[in-house]
């Protein structure tokens, strides 16, 4: 394998883990610290796997998206604690 190989493999092998170890917390990624409301009921293999795909390619962006609602998070909770 070459060197550019092994760095693809790498990045779809990360991408891959990191889809399926945050797909419990997926809405942090998307829509923000709220879950949506399920309306329609699909199959969690189906969900987990479309993730997965998703999180595969996208793996960095989703990484400072959910940095970016760990620190909207932890503000909102700095704040709540400083009203009470």
């Amino acid at each position: 394998m070459t060197f550019e190989q092994i760095v693809i493999s790498l990045y779809l092998f990360l991408g891959i883990c990191f889809g399926l170890t945050t797909f419990s917390i997926r809405h942090l990624f998307s829509e923000g610290p709220d879950k949506e409301i399920q309306t329609e009921q699909a199959s969690e293999l189906k969900g987990r796997l479309f993730w997965t795909l998703i999180c595969t390619w996208l793996w960095p962006i989703m990484v400072f998206t959910g940095i970016n609602t760990a620190v909207i998070l932890a503000k909102r909770k700095k704040l709540a604690a400083q009203k009470d």
